[in-house]
């Protein structure tokens, strides 16, 4: 795992001043402490910075072809590499390491861009071929790398691993886009189809660009994506045996190390499994971590021990209390753009855990996205439903008529909270899971806003990008729909930036085995029955796993890593919350301060649950300030 930086004059190849990589890439050192380089030659500039996993002293990077024709720089790992060096080795290749950097070298030379859909793994890379004066920049299918480009008053075109890195050239302007402030409201992070600054952007997940010199850059092409257009056949017990090939081969990829290696352990289904199937395949204790409250309600370690214990894990774990909120800072600081999924924090705190023992960690990301864990997911199923009997004219006559005079309950328990229900019975499927996913509106959203940032929006609502893409995805039904847009819009844009950066500002490297393209595939061509039945998400998942954990924890209610900012706005945050309306964030001219302190003043006397928009507000706010002055 590494950071990596660059600049290509696409036009005119300026010279490159290597020590302005040198700056970049020293803006990502916590993602690469063991080494670092740079590059360059007429009108290129590549850097690295190297946190030394695999091949420990023989892959030094930037890293040149064995002709020396192509020159890369990495971040990521190739799980099947072996494989493709025997193949490549078999065509005539020759090479000098021992490591996956050199073989994506020689898959380019022999393939090409078609060398993408060959590599296995979880990457971001820049290559630069000599001969061609070519630089391609390719992430992998699943956006678990990032990569920022930005095109620059010089003509040249800056790209990073973070934002940070780009934020360390003196050339990028830092003007703030106000459709990435509208995106971040609604879901709580600024997703890969923004940036938070104008002329800035994330190279989607599935995407490369091929830049040449002397002529104008294209814009990204895509190079994979994700179906679920296909079905699978057989009864359970034969998909269940395939899956359970899948996810042995999965894990098994990403335990090659020449490190020490562990997993975080929730005692969640995901994590547990990912745990059980290492110990398969290992004649060692699996090395486990775990994070815990203070306080019951929020505490699953229990949970996480029992799950270790079945399996003889090494197990360690850390109690973090539940008013630790003074890392709220150096959230903002590990993050640059602004995040408000809150549970960034005890994320962060299992991989300081992890990084105490370990070097790679494997997380259970990705299962929930893949098999239909989440319980939106699963309501969705059954509203689409409902749909499906009734005319659309009718849904929104009645459904919609009961939704506008049905009370926002937040305080009511579940079942009697039917408001949100009647409203997305009344709208389309797609329409309502966008509201499903949003944090806060777009009535609330309008309400904060002035009347000159509206105009600044020129019509842009970010439920829009959700809707049109749900809405052209590869898809059968209304699950479907629902599970490709939380592949390809939240997946990359909150769960995987959360634990890229959590785990790359410890200069840890996390692995996602649920995410291995082949195993997702498989999970999206399954029926629906073996998705969700009743309400049980994830149902083949959960099947298949009984053979390795207990129903308990197969079948608890989910839970997930709570953070109590409920009651950290209504007490120790309590000023915080109130300094929005008067602070740097009332400053900039796109929120009414009126309106913030009405919202703070409600959720701090207890008439009504604005935790998550008013969290929202706090990050945009001390983001914004890292940020510094707009340009």
């Amino acid at each position: 795992m590494c950071g990596i930086a660059g600049i290509f004059h696409a036009e005119t190849p300026k010279p490159v001043d290597p020590a302005r990589l040198v700056r970049m890439c020293d803006a990502l050192a916590h993602r690469g402490p063991d080494g670092s380089g740079v590059w360059t030659d007429h009108g290129v500039g590549l850097g690295h910075r190297r946190l030394s996993i695999i091949d420990l002293a023989g892959s030094p990077q930037p890293m040149a072809s064995a002709d020396g024709r192509a020159v890369i720089v990495f971040n990521g790992e190739i799980y099947n590499f072996r494989a493709l060096r025997r193949e490549l080795e078999a065509a005539g290749h020759v090479f000098r390491t021992s490591g996956d950097t050199e073989v994506i070298l020689a898959a380019w030379q022999q393939w090409g861009t078609d060398c993408l859909a060959r590599l296995d793994g979880m990457f971001a890379f820049a290559l630069f071929d000599r001969e061609k004066r070519q630089l391609l920049l390719a992430r992998d299918r699943f956006g678990v790398k990032p990569l920022y480009t930005a095109a620059l008053s010089d003509g040249s075109i800056a790209f990073a691993s973070e934002l940070k890195g780009l934020l360390a050239h003196p050339l990028l302007r830092r003007r703030l886009s106000p459709q990435a402030i509208e995106a971040y409201l609604a879901w709580g992070y600024v997703p890969d189809s923004h940036a938070i600054l104008a002329g800035v952007e994330k190279l989607p997940a599935g995407h490369f660009r091929l830049l040449t010199q002397g002529k104008v850059p294209p814009p990204p092409q895509r190079w994979w994506e994700i179906s679920f257009a296909e079905r699978e056949t057989g009864s359970t017990a034969d998909l269940s045996a395939r899956l359970v090939h899948l996810l042995r081969e999965a894990v098994q990829a990403r335990m090659v190390a020449d490190v020490p290696l562990g997993a975080f352990l929730s005692g969640g289904v995901d994590s547990s499994a990912v745990v059980a199937l290492m110990a398969e395949a290992s004649a060692a204790p699996v090395q486990t971590y775990s994070i815990g409250f203070d306080v019951a309600a929020y505490d699953e370690t229990s949970h996480a021990r029992q799950v270790a214990a079945r399996f003889g894990a090494d197990h360690a774990e850390r109690i973090v209390a539940t008013n630790d909120f003074a890392a709220i800072d150096r959230l903002a600081a590990i993050f640059d753009e602004p995040f408000a999924d809150a549970s960034a924090l005890p994320t962060l705190r299992v991989c300081e855990l992890a990084r105490e023992r370990v070097t790679v960690a494997l997380s259970g990301d990705g299962a929930d996205e893949a098999f239909a864990g989440y319980r939106r997911q699963v309501f969705h199923h059954h509203e689409e439903r409902l749909r499906a009997l009734l005319p659309a004219g009718l849904r929104a006559g009645v459904f919609g008529t009961l939704g506008r005079v049905w009370p926002k309950a937040d305080w009511a328990p579940r079942p009697l909270r039917a408001k949100t229900t009647l409203l997305a019975l009344a709208e389309s499927g797609e329409e309502a899971y966008a509201r499903a996913l949003a944090i806060t509106p777009p009535e609330q959203r309008r309400a904060l806003y002035t009347d000159s940032f509206v105009a600044e929006l020129g019509g842009f609502r970010a439920e829009d990008e959700l809707v049109a893409l749900m809405r052209a995805a590869p898809a059968r039904s209304g699950l479907d729909r629902a599970q490709y847009a939380d592949l390809a819009f939240w997946l990359p844009g909150d769960i995987l930036t959360k634990i890229d950066r959590t785990s790359m500002a410890v200069s840890l490297e996390a692995r996602e085995p649920l995410l291995d393209h082949r195993l997702v595939a498989f999970a999206a061509r399954l029926p629906e029955r073996e998705r969700v039945r009743g309400t049980i998400g994830k149902a083949l998942l959960k099947h298949t796993l009984t053979r390795y954990l207990p129903h308990e924890v197969l079948y608890r209610p989910k839970q997930g890593f709570v953070t109590p900012i409920a009651e950290w706005l209504k007490g120790p945050l309590a000023g915080a919350a109130r300094g929005i309306a008067s602070g740097g964030l009332a400053q900039t001219g796109m929120f009414k301060p009126e309106a913030i302190a009405a919202m703070a003043e409600a959720h701090i006397a207890g008439r009504a649950d604005h935790a998550r928009s008013l969290w929202q507000l706090l990050m945009l706010e001390r983001a914004l300030a890292r940020l510094g002055p707009a340009a």
